[in-house]
């Protein structure tokens, strides 16, 4: 039991390296296992390890099988943890989410007018990038005063929009 109970806690100790390291062990199983896709990450190796210990413990110590019978459920466990631990953390840095929203995007949006333009000078718009609401500096070619509904006409620094009033 103590062989079982050693490679327990030898793989959780192998899963605080890797949280520790976080990836700096990585290079090395890369290059031993390549073409696995991740499977041979320290995360998965650590929690079949572990299941392996801890499960072949439990079933040598409540069962009055012998050390092949542990070391097999051990095995199963551990294929078990090691296989969902490999899918968690490809889901995990899956990246298939939609590109973030550039300040490009608000051309043609429209917005209303928290602080008056002046003539010659900038004021503040509300806008919606990504659904969230964003202020900006604006600028028209006429006055205009707060709570007028605008239209974006271009983006001219990261941080300030040329606007025009909406005509209804």
């Amino acid at each position: 039991m103590g062989w079982f109970l050693g490679l327990g806690t030898l793989g959780l100790v192998l899963l605080v390296l890797s949280l520790v390291f976080d990836g700096v062990l990585e290079g090395v199983l890369d290059s031993v296992g390549g073409g696995l896709d991740g499977f041979l990450s320290l995360p998965v190796i650590a929690g079949f390890v572990s299941a392996l210990g801890f499960t072949g413990a439990i079933v040598l110590g409540t069962t009055g099988t012998g050390a092949g019978v542990a070391t097999g459920a051990g095995v199963a466990a551990g294929g078990v943890v090691g296989w969902v631990t490999w899918r968690f953390s490809r889901a995990l840095l899956r990246d298939d989410a939609a590109p973030a929203p550039q300040g490009e995007d608000l051309t043609g949006t429209s917005g209303t007018v928290v602080t008056s333009i002046p003539v010659a000078g900038y004021g503040e718009v509300l806008l919606y990038l990504a659904g969230q609401p964003v202020k900006y500096a604006a600028k028209a070619e006429a006055p205009v005063a707060r709570g007028t509904e605008v239209w974006v006409e271009a983006v001219l620094t990261s941080t300030s929009v040329a606007v025009r009033p909406v005509q209804r």
